[in-house]
């Protein structure tokens, strides 16, 4: 049963797309749709149906943007009810594109996508795992899905490399960042006493406590630079499950100089008052895509440290943005991080250098081209 619902040339009227995410949980691929999200309010032509498939949103601003929202409750992670509610919601909304952001609402769209004609678009690749095994599960599902989209979709080269997604469906396009974000922060001098950061140079990292993340690395890294120079702080910005054990990894003795604070809202005021950005990643579970924290802080001008693999050097240049080092290598991240702190014109050019490079090749503007220019070339194609 075919209904294609082309119904315009995309250059004069609108374009409908329905969005369909797994979750509104804080995390990257959220972030860069929310990013996108927020421009296109800024489009009246752009028509946007947004399907979330869980009711769990730590993201709450998507619901200030305007946009039609379906919250499909799920009881079981595969609850193949969902499969006609997104049929449902088609047929009334009639979208030329559906774009899905991750596995479950890359397979819960293909029916739909089939039996409508909808183009669909792919974008379930956002990381770029190490050496992943053919019969790794996220490698299984994502070729599974692979034949029933016209576009696969990923923020890195490296994550199209990793899952190895046929060259003739494949396109990355990097995040975006929003320079609006780091409008006026609040006081660098506020933000110390608010969180208990002593007079000292800061090192931070941002991002959640789970397996994904490294910080049991960035934490002996900061007792290895601790014991030769105390005057040091360090901050860690997140939650999660392997929060507490990272706790209770920081020595009494430090303790009032390496913070793990949790969550924070608004971190870009706080990432303002770092001297150097972190980011160390467990490559054994999981390959940075394009790292929203790296653009933080490289947007704010701090030069960063992080590990090396999956797409971090594609916007990393090493020795020129900041450092890469090897997985799990505390010693080698100790170093790098003491030999920023000893050279401030170091850290001062490459903080330029990140900065620099966000301007001309990360901001939001740039990467919402992108993904217009893709929609807009996938309407022609339907409508030749």
């Amino acid at each position: 049963m075919q209904d294609n619902h082309s119904n315009s040339d995309c250059g004069n009227s609108a374009m409908k797309i329905l969005m369909v995410i797994d979750s509104m949980y804080r995390g990257g691929r959220e972030r860069r749709m929310l990013e996108l999200l927020r421009a296109f309010t800024l489009r009246p032509q752009i028509q946007v149906n947004l399907v979330i498939l869980s009711e769990v949103v730590t993201y709450p601003e998507v619901f200030h943007l305007g946009y039609p929202i379906h919250i499909l409750k799920r009881k079981t992670k595969k609850d193949p009810r969902i499969f006609t509610k997104i049929y449902k919601i088609c047929q009334i909304f009639r979208p030329n594109l559906i774009h899905s952001w991750g596995t479950m609402s890359t397979i819960f769209a293909i029916p739909t996508s089939k039996m409508l004609g909808i183009t669909l678009i792919n974008a379930n690749i956002a990381d770029a795992p190490h050496d992943m095994s053919l019969f790794d599960s996220r490698f299984v599902r994502a070729q599974l899905t692979f034949p029933f989209s016209k576009i696969i979709l990923s923020n890195s080269e490296a994550g199209l490399k990793s899952y190895r997604a046929p060259k003739h469906k494949s396109t990355c396009i990097h995040n975006g960042f929003d320079l609006t974000r780091i409008q006026q922060l609040e006081e660098p001098l506020n933000i110390r006493k608010k969180y208990h950061i002593l007079d000292g140079q800061l090192i931070g990292m941002v991002g959640g406590f789970y397996d994904r993340k490294d910080y049991f690395t960035f934490i002996k890294a900061a007792i290895l630079l601790l014991d030769q120079d105390p005057t040091l702080n360090f901050i860690g910005i997140g939650n999660g499950p392997n929060l507490e054990e990272c706790q209770n990894l920081v020595p009494k003795k430090h303790k009032e100089r390496i913070l793990l604070p949790g969550q924070i809202e608004r971190v870009e005021a706080v990432i303002n008052v770092f001297n150097i950005g972190v980011l160390c990643t467990n490559e054994t579970v999981h390959g940075e895509g394009i790292s929203n924290s790296i653009m933080e802080y490289m947007a704010l001008g701090k030069p960063v440290v992080a590990t090396r693999g999956g797409g971090t050097p594609e916007i990393i240049s090493d020795g020129i943005t900041g450092f890469l080092v090897r997985p799990n290598d505390s010693v080698e991240l100790a170093s790098k991080i003491k030999t920023m702190l000893a050279d401030n014109q170091l850290t001062r050019r490459m903080g330029d250098e990140g900065r620099n490079r966000i301007h001309k090749d990360f901001l939001i503007q740039q990467m919402e081209s992108k993904y217009i220019n893709l929609y807009e070339s996938l309407l022609k194609a339907q409508n030749i």
